[in-house]
């Protein structure tokens, strides 16, 4: 409005000096043009004077009202502009606060519905993992069938071959018993049964005997010397992880910020991780549970960082919750990309980093994942280069050969097969899926460097220390132990030593004979095979002792 006050007199202005210019202007031309003036009265100048006066005057006056017009107009107009502005921005308000009020009920629901999801995800995953339990169990009593079967048709060809030769040979000695002593059929059945079966079973365990003896020397020599070579040449630390991790707090106040209002804070956090935390009477401590590393991880260092910032609500916790996520991605696809880079595999497709990882993040009997693949990698690649194979493709066999595992527990299902689905997908070569099949011998092994990815599996998983299991799993194995082999004839008692890992059988020394002490400890250790579960193997060990004592009086 000022402004316009201002034009209105600027332009009133400009309006009064152009007229008394022209007035001017004209008299002096009126004055140059004429004839020589003639003489007339004053009277006549005076009244020409204030005649144009009066008519200036008339002029100036028109030009106020026309200016008080056009002001009072132009005030009319800005009023009107001005109210129907505050009436459109009072209608944009209402309309805005209306929406916002929808957008939050909106988002109210959203938030509503991803908690009942993550509860039903997480149910689901919970199925997953018993179903995967349940068809491993099958699976594995299905391979004991079918192994159980093959070694009774194995058996039962034995026995008939046995059984013919045993036929042959009783007809031999019968003709020839006949023919040197005067015995009966039944008597000379029975001595010449007597005979062969003891002279059969003495010459088949000495020959069995020395066989077995000469082949263990040179292979335990050769495996002995490739083990130790690759085994003094790695050193890798293996990280035991645990159900809880325990983070520190300034103060004990924080634990009331963190439950927040009503629990809101504690609820939001845990949904968001998948954890739970446990905030006991321990002081400037609070625990996080939960069966996933990567998770407590994730929820770990989630909240470090929101004590940190001591900004403690649910849209915060949100917030840092998702950037920490991304940035352990970020992390674990570093981590599989110097892993392969550590092992010297340049050429595998990067897509797999992520997945080698994650590895990391995941145990199996308490032995982390992604080192015992190092390790067998490591160990089978050392072992290729002593016997001249491509210990290249050996070391990416063993590090991919429990890639499954990574995804395993999400989707389902063996992770042999999930394994196998990844390496044809990235495009790894035949010797790598073989390994994947083959170390639990779901398929034969087809390529050497195979073989030995599979013995360096069984090296990793058997070295003490490197898998855990509870104290009354282990117990009952111990007890299991010990009773097959009292089960057996002969035997006074029994012993497990070295945790498990060997047996020493004290045999009667009346009852058992040498050679009958080599077979048993040859039934005792196919007995424990078939019918015990165990982590390497079992060194089974017949002692007889014949002890004479007498006293000198």
């Amino acid at each position: 409005m000022d402004t316009t006050m201002v034009l209105i007199g600027i332009g009133f202005g400009a309006l009064v000096i152009s007229l008394l210019a022209f007035f001017l202007l004209r008299g002096k031309k009126e004055t140059e043009t004429a004839p020589a003036p003639q003489p007339t009265p004053q009277v006549d100048v005076e009244k020409e004077i204030r005649r144009a006066e009066e008519e200036a005057l008339k002029l100036v006056r028109e030009a106020q009202e026309k200016a008080e017009r056009l002001l009072k107009e132009a005030d009319e107009k800005a009023q009107r502009i001005i109210s129907q502005a505050k009436e459109e921005a009072e209608r944009i308000r209402k309309e805005a606060e209306e929406r916002k009020k929808e957008i939050k009920e909106l988002e109210e629901g959203l938030h509503s519905k991803e908690r009942q999801l993550e509860r039903k995800w997480e149910i689901v995953e919970r199925r997953e993992e018993e179903i995967y339990r349940r068809e491993k169990e099958v699976r594995e009593f299905e391979r004991q069938v079918e192994a159980r079967r093959k070694e009774i048709l194995e058996l039962e060809e034995k026995l008939a071959k046995e059984q013919e030769e045993i036929k042959k040979l009783k007809e031999q000695e019968m003709l020839e018993l006949q023919r040197i002593a005067s015995l009966t059929v039944e008597e000379a059945r029975e001595e010449l049964l007597k005979k062969v079966e003891e002279e059969a079973r003495l010459e088949a365990v000495k020959l069995m005997k020395k066989i077995e003896e000469e082949a263990r020397e040179k292979a335990e020599l050769e495996a002995k010397r490739i083990i130790t070579t690759a085994v003094q040449r790695i050193s890798p630390q293996i990280a035991i992880n645990y159900t809880t991790t325990a983070v520190e707090l300034p103060s004990n106040e924080f634990k009331g910020r963190i439950i927040g209002r009503e629990g809101r804070n504690i609820r939001t956090f845990e949904l968001l991780t998948g954890v739970d935390l446990i905030i006991d009477d321990t002081p400037d401590v609070v625990t996080i549970s939960s069966f996933d590393p990567l998770r407590r991880e994730i929820a770990k260092e989630a909240l470090e960082r929101l004590i940190e910032d001591g900004r403690i609500h649910p849209a915060r916790i949100e917030e840092i919750v998702d950037e920490v996520k991304k940035e352990m991605d970020e992390k674990i696809r570093k981590m599989g990309e110097e892993t392969v880079f550590e092992l010297g595999l340049h050429d595998i497709n990067p897509g797999l980093y992520y997945y080698i990882g994650k590895l990391y993040f995941r145990t199996s009997y308490s032995q982390n994942v992604l080192l015992h693949s190092k390790e067998v990698a490591h160990l089978a690649g050392l072992m290729a280069e002593e016997l001249g194979l491509d210990a290249k493709l050996a070391r990416r066999a063993g590090l991919l050969h429990d890639i499954g595992k990574a995804v395993s527990h999400e989707l389902g299902g063996s992770h042999t097969d999930i394994g196998v689905e990844l390496c044809k997908k990235y495009g790894e070569p035949d010797a790598v899926i073989n390994a994947i099949k083959a170390h639990h011998e779901e398929e034969p092994v087809r390529y050497p460097e195979v073989a030995l990815v599979c013995a360096a599996d069984a090296l990793s998983a058997a070295r003490p220390g490197a898998r855990r299991e509870t104290l009354e799993a282990y117990l009952k194995r111990l007890e299991k132990l010990e009773e097959i082999v009292k089960s057996f004839e002969g035997v006074a008692n029994a012993y497990a030593v070295q945790a498990g890992r060997e047996v020493r059988v004290i045999v009667n020394p009346e009852e058992i004979s040498d050679e009958q002490a080599f077979m048993l400890s040859k039934e005792i250790a196919k007995k424990i095979e078939e019918e015990m579960e165990y982590p390497g193997q079992i060194k089974v060990v017949v002692i007889r002792e014949l002890r004479h004592v007498e006293y000198a009086k």
